[in-house]
């Protein structure tokens, strides 16, 4: 077995100088900041679509991504066999052997599960996971998330310069864009959607919805820890009350739909 390794990220370090009080108000620097901030407000589709392409190849490059023939690429290829697209999107699987306890989906279809969060995850739950986080593409949260990251961002200025040439950035602002895509941060109404958006996942792959309920609780119970694992929960959950509230409705699907809540694993 190879020896996980932690999820590689490039940090940024931006110098900042500083500007004395009494300097003189540089009206044509501020017209140079609205014009790039212009710029990049026009970014069109297709230059997202480049920039999302861009900051997802980085990651997989400087990731593990395990190979076809490895158990974990094997499980994971057998649970979403036939699973081609999600409502024209057209989606492509991926393992990274971190220890890291994540999974994210890309506004591309890019769907990636990292091998820490099948350990603890039966297929039920695990594809309920999957369903989740392809349901924040569904709905378009992961795009304009990440729009807001380049229009707003560290890194605004960078893709303005730049023209919005995604080809033109450097190592460490893929990286960094990269990361935005992974730690995305949704309102508590996007992830009711995208939970909605994971248990119509599950019963339209012929899964039990009820794995979303026991994910759920199996973070629920990583609360307040440390770790890998509970990098995780901090993404998906903001609050104690929020996670029993999204458990709660869940189960009053499952329950409204008849399925059988299946016995705990032993």
């Amino acid at each position: 077995m190879k020896r996980k390794t932690t999820l590689l990220f490039i940090a940024m370090v931006c110098a900042l100088a500083a500007i004395p009080a009494s300097a003189q108000f540089n009206l044509k620097k501020a017209i140079g900041g609205a014009s790039k901030a212009v710029q990049a407000m026009t970014l069109t589709d297709e230059q997202m679509a480049a920039y999302v392409k861009e900051s997802v190849d980085w990651m997989d490059k400087h990731n593990p991504v395990l190979p076809d023939d490895d158990p974990y690429t094997i499980r994971l290829n057998k649970l979403t066999e036939g699973i081609k697209d999600a409502d024209g999107i057209p989606l492509n699987f991926k393992v990274y052997h971190v220890i890291d306890v994540n999974a994210f989906a890309c506004p591309d279809g890019s769907v990636r599960v990292f091998s820490s969060l099948m350990d603890i995850m039966d297929d039920d739950e695990l594809m309920g996971i999957i369903g989740h986080e392809i349901g924040h593409v569904l709905k378009r949260h992961s795009k304009n998330a990440f729009k807001t990251q380049l229009l707003t961002g560290a890194l605004k200025d960078a893709v303005a310069s730049t023209g919005g040439k995604a080809a033109a950035l450097t190592e460490s602002q893929l990286g960094t864009l990269g990361e935005s895509l992974i730690n995305a941060k949704y309102s508590q109404k996007q992830e009711n959607e995208a939970d909605n958006c994971g248990y119509d996942f599950l019963k339209a792959h012929g899964r039990n919805p009820w794995g979303m309920v026991m994910a759920f609780e199996k973070f629920q119970k990583m609360e307040g820890g440390s770790g890998a694992a509970s990098s995780y929960f901090s993404k998906m959950f903001s609050s104690h009350p929020e996670t029993a509230a999204r458990i709660k409705n869940m189960t009053k699907r499952c329950e409204k739909d008849g399925l059988q809540r299946p016995a705990a694993a032993k």
